[in-house]
């Protein structure tokens, strides 16, 4: 667990910093996703029998392809939750304007909600309700649940599509390469992705590294086993 500062100057400069949004999920969806969905293809034509030059030209299919699709919805996805913020945010807005009495007390009950009492909620009421922006900020936080920093779109796709290429293109080097007994290979790099994800991801929890790591190698090793099994059902 990483601890941080506490002087004046540290808090300053990491709340400074904390505006920003860590596209921590879109890159761990991503890369499992794509070593996943490679590697499946990759065990499914295996297991079938069908020549290498099937697995090459069906993975990276799958990289470019299906790792855009995936950007592409999430930057759909993304952008929906973006307007709808923009969506109540007008909404407050036109409150506000139309009814600041009742939007007034909202916000005196969302602060007294947070502990607030007496002359100090009547403060911070007036405070708060003097800056417009940062009144609807706190109304689409405490009101509607949203986060406080708005999502970016084009970012989460991006991080998305790279991460999916990164991890998907493992599965296929063995192949792309030409190495001997590839499939075995691929096997071993794919599962270095999947435990280094795992791995990676546990610096944001509470897990131990090697449980998270575990874990990830898990799910993966699952859907790779089930796409291999398919493929052999079809075995020429």
């Amino acid at each position: 667990m990483e601890d941080h500062g506490h002087s004046k100057t540290e808090i300053a400069e990491r709340l400074a910093g904390s505006g920003g949004t860590l596209h921590l999920r879109d890159m761990i969806y991503g890369g499992i996703d794509g070593a996943v969905t490679t590697f499946a293809i990759v065990a499914g034509v295996q297991g079938a029998g069908l020549s290498h030059t099937v697995i090459i030209a069906l993975g990276v299919a799958n990289v470019l392809a299906d790792g855009f699709s995936m950007a592409a919805g999430n930057y759909s996805g993304t952008k929906a939750d973006l307007d709808d913020r923009h969506r109540l945010s007008a909404i407050e807005q036109r409150h506000i304007h139309d009814y600041p009495d009742g939007e007034r007390e909202e916000l005196r009950q969302i602060l007294e909600a947070k502990g607030l009492t007496g002359t100090l909620l009547d403060q911070a009421t007036d405070a708060i309700a003097s800056k417009p922006r940062k009144w609807i900020e706190l109304m689409l936080t405490d009101e509607y649940g949203l986060s406080p920093t708005p999502p970016a779109p084009m970012a989460a796709a991006i991080a998305t599509f790279l991460a999916f290429l990164a991890a998907g293109i493992v599965p296929l080097l063995p192949f792309l390469l030409g190495l001997d007994n590839p499939f075995t290979i691929s096997i071993a790099a794919t599962a270095v992705v999947f435990f280094g994800i795992g791995a990676a991801k546990s610096r944001w929890s509470l897990a131990p590294w090697w449980r998270s790591a575990l874990e990830t190698l898990a799910i993966g090793s699952t859907a790779a086993a089930i796409a291999y099994f398919v493929g052999t059902m079809f075995h020429t």
